[in-house]
């Protein structure tokens, strides 16, 4: 089955917001064996909605719409429908007190109840109502002319609410789907290209069922393994037995053979092993702290650190002497040495990382220019510092140099064997 995610709204277009929900929908449809033809973002437009729902319709078997349910005027999504399936509007009761209800348990009474309220309850004669338990807007379900045609909210929890409870098990229900299977394998430290060439007899020995993506970002690439078929179990097997072959391959650069980000995978591995980290930040401003701490169960290993921006605070919190700052300057391997090897000791880990640089869009100097970054990391056995020279794009040069320190990090358990 092939389907088609509409997303309607000015805001998006214009750059307002990001449409997460396509991906997050994406994500959820191949799950169980849905392919995604097609994604379009179209605006609060009568035509361009239908010109829409019609190209959909001649590409996929399944068209799912978020937005433009809204009470106000710009919310013509419901008319649309209307009009593209030649139906007219009525009032769902069920639908009507579903709103009764959530503005009686938001406003305490029913007086504040406006008519835009109620005409949320209407809706095209032709659907079947799935009743939108966190919101006012109903979701509508139509089959027509054999495609599945379903209109949601826009707002993300409403439908993903809609999609894991309602949605989602339908389609499994009604269709018989044909199995998925991925196996990511993330690398880190080599381009693209050189794992393609590596592994090219691998890939060309495919099978027509199973395909190889290459995804790279920042010194990183995910290679992802895509299997489809009727049986899940023997696929599995199927495309295991290839990403196996991938790994044996390239396993000097393999980080993880699941799809999680590099610091997800390095907190799953040094707490493994019992291992803790520490940081010493200046021009990551925290930046490296965040991407551990965002994942729960960081704190089995990360025990923190400093961002230490200043000269004062490198050497107080991390013991950086005056005379190597005075001689080599904040932004340099011999600093960024006394700074990963001050962590290691004053926050008592395993491991550490230091960051020192010139983010930019300003302080770089000719010796020096803008994105010149010196990163180390050490364990008690080894201090391992490299200087590396990125762009003058400040954000750019600071996410740059987290994802080069994590890299080399990974290197160093690598090579520490523990």
């Amino acid at each position: 089955m092939l389907a088609e995610i509409i997303t309607i709204g000015d805001e998006i277009l214009i750059g307002q917001i990001v449409d997460t929900n396509s991906a997050w929908m994406a994500g959820r449809l191949n799950r169980i064996g849905i392919r995604v033809k097609q994604i379009s973002s179209v605006s609060d437009d009568r035509q361009h909605i239908l010109t829409a729902l019609k190209e959909a319709a001649g590409r996929a078997d399944l068209i799912l719409i978020t937005g433009g349910l809204g009470p106000t005027k710009d919310d013509i999504t419901k008319k649309t429908l209307c009009e593209y399936f030649g139906v007219g509007l009525v009032m769902n009761e069920a639908a009507l007190a579903n709103v009764e209800r959530i503005f009686a348990r938001l406003r305490g009474t029913l007086t504040e109840l406006l008519e835009v309220n109620r005409q949320q309850a209407l809706v095209p004669e032709n659907c079947e109502v799935i009743q939108n338990k966190n919101g006012t807007a109903p979701c509508m379900w139509f089959n027509e002319g054999g495609k599945i045609y379903v209109s949601m909210p826009g707002v993300p929890h409403e439908m993903m609410y809609l999609m894991e409870g309602d949605i989602l098990p339908r389609l499994k229900s009604t269709f018989k789907l044909p199995a998925i299977v991925h196996y990511t394998m993330l690398t880190a430290g080599e381009g693209e290209s050189y794992l393609a060439n590596r592994i090219a007899d691998i890939e060309d020995s495919l099978p027509s069922h199973i395909k190889l993506a290459y995804l790279p970002k920042l010194g990183q690439v995910r290679l992802r393994l895509s299997g489809y078929g009727e049986d899940e179990t023997v696929l599995t097997q199927e495309v295991k037995k290839y990403a196996g072959q991938i790994v044996e391959r390239v396993k000097n650069v393999v980080v993880a053979e699941e799809d999680i980000p590099i610091e997800k995978a390095i907190l799953n591995r040094m707490g493994k092993k019992g291992l803790t980290l520490s940081v010493a930040e200046s021009c990551t401003g925290g930046y490296i702290s965040h991407l551990f701490t965002q994942h729960p169960g960081a704190s089995k290993v990360f025990l923190g650190g400093g961002v230490t921006y200043s000269n004062t605070l490198k050497e107080t919190l991390l013991g950086v002497k005056r005379e190597t700052l005075d001689q080599f300057g904040a932004v340099s391997e011999e600093t960024a040495k006394e700074m990963v090897e001050g962590a290691l000791k004053n926050f008592k880990s395993d491991y550490a990382i230091a960051v020192t640089g010139i983010a930019g869009p300003d302080g770089g100097t000719p010796e020096k220019p803008v994105g010149t970054v010196f990163i180390a990391v050490a364990n008690i056995n080894k201090t391992f510092a490299k200087k590396l020279t990125f762009g003058n794009k400040r954000q750019q040069n600071i996410e740059r140099s987290a994802i080069s320190a994590l890299n080399m990090l990974n290197t160093l358990i690598n090579e520490s064997g523990k």
